[in-house]
């Protein structure tokens, strides 16, 4: 009789055992985190390889992965080799929009990095979802200070300053350094364009001229470059014996084009021209056809040492890196930017740790980001409330070589805001450069 109960007792285990492993298999399982294995991360972006951006633009993918390639011979990340997949946009906004979509649904990256364009990463950032799918939306190449709501762009962080930022940083310098000179505004009308106009008024600058506005592929057009630079010998007229600034807010083939115009209407020495960051790169403006004579002298915002300075660390050790995994590459601006971002991704992937999570890396940025080693001159702005990545410029000035060289001899680092704060100048010391440029976070 014990038996019998003992063997009944036995057979009524079996069976809730056998009928619970029965339901846990009708389940669905713990779903992985995207784009994440045991032995690889991948990752994600979207840019113009192809068109007249991919010129310049288009080094940008293959500077990172040269960078990840470097990381992934010495161990990866935490034993992951870092795959980065790219994809080209040219620089469209629907193809943008696209192409951001095929990576998160057909190449299931962990997350996109190094995005580029104003208006064709805003497009794409809501047509792939991106902050329904909580992607990670990591170091964008835009400084469109949309980019900063959280309310709308929540899995956002910007690498750039913000061009408001610049704007006000470019006035403050206009103000030190050229007192009482005429000035005007030639601008991209975009969101790039105007987020730079609003900054000028921000810091209370007043151009002696109403500010030209032309949209993308105006100047693809013959003959508008020499227009413009025509109607600026009237600033020349107005205050003879001036020297007015003339502000170049666009792209690098355009800051090419006007600075070619001035120099066939023999007028490129009458001016002082301030190129912004996103068109002062030498060696690109150098290949577009601008005579070194007339890029000597031409001053420029940036947050970068200059990518010709190998007495710099960091530029030293990326020049080595894109040597031995960019084969035949010039090592230029946007290739520095490009590493840099590559190495804050390196960065952030290990601060997120080994059981790497999209909600893991994007809290990793807000609570260490901020003291992530890197190659920019200025600091970097990170936090819970903050997805701004550097948030000043120096003044730079670049010589016949295309060297850019601190203007007047001294580094001269202003910090401010995208809004009403004051640029101040920066007292900031960069982090010491990772021991052959492989990020450890100790």
């Amino acid at each position: 009789m014990i038996r019998n109960k003992s063997m009944r007792r036995a057979s009524l285990v079996s069976s809730i055992v056998v009928t619970g492993a029965m339901l846990l298999s009708t389940l669905p399982a713990q779903a992985a985190t995207p784009g994440v294995t045991a032995t690889e991360i991948k990752l994600g972006i979207s840019s113009p390889l192809t068109g007249s951006a991919g010129l310049s633009y288009g080094k940008v993918p293959g500077a990172m992965k040269a960078y990840f390639s470097y990381i992934n011979a010495n161990g990866g990340v935490y034993g992951r080799k870092i795959t980065l997949i790219s994809r080209d946009d040219k620089y469209l906004p629907v193809r943008a929009a696209t192409e951001t979509t095929n990576l998160i649904l057909k190449d299931n990256v962990f997350a996109v990095v190094g995005a580029l364009g104003t208006a064709t990463h805003a497009k794409a950032y809501k047509a792939a979802a991106l902050a329904a799918n909580n992607v990670p939306d990591l170091f964008i190449n835009t400084g469109y200070s949309g980019f900063t709501d959280q309310t709308k762009y929540p899995t956002t962080f910007m690498v750039l300053p913000t061009y408001a930022m610049e704007a006000k940083v470019i006035a403050k310098a206009i103000k030190d350094n050229f007192p009482g000179q005429p000035s005007l505004l030639i601008a991209q009308d975009d969101e790039f364009g105007t987020d730079g106009v609003a900054g000028f008024t921000a810091a209370g600058h007043k151009f002696s001229s109403a500010n030209v506005l032309y949209p993308q592929g105006y100047f693809s057009t013959p003959g508008r470059d020499a227009a413009v630079i025509t109607s600026l010998r009237g600033l020349l007229a107005a205050a003879p014996g001036s020297k007015p600034v003339i502000v170049l807010f666009g792209t690098t083939d355009v800051t090419a084009a006007l600075l070619k115009a001035a120099t066939d209407a023999g007028v490129e020495k009458s001016f002082t021209w301030y190129a912004g960051s996103v068109g002062a790169d030498a060696n690109t403006l150098l290949a577009l056809g601008v005579k070194s004579t007339t890029i000597d002298g031409v001053v420029s915002a940036s947050f970068m040492p200059d990518a010709k300075d190998l007495t710099d660390p960091y530029v030293k050790q990326f020049v080595a890196i894109n040597t031995k995994y960019n084969k035949g590459i010039t090592f230029d601006n946007y290739v520095l930017a490009a590493m840099n971002s590559a190495m804050l991704t390196v960065q952030a992937l290990r601060a997120a740790g080994k059981n790497l999570t999209r909600e893991g890396i994007m809290s990793a940025i807000e609570t260490d980001g901020a003291k992530f080693a890197s190659a920019g001159l200025v600091p970097l702005g990170y936090s819970a409330t903050s997805r701004i990545g550097y948030n000043g410029y120096w003044v730079s000035q670049l010589n016949a070589k295309g060297e850019g060289k601190p203007f007047g001899g001294k580094l001269v680092v202003y910090t401010t805001d995208s809004g009403a704060g004051a640029v101040t100048v920066s007292t900031f010391v960069r982090p010491t450069m990772p021991k052959n440029g492989i990020p450890t976070n100790s």
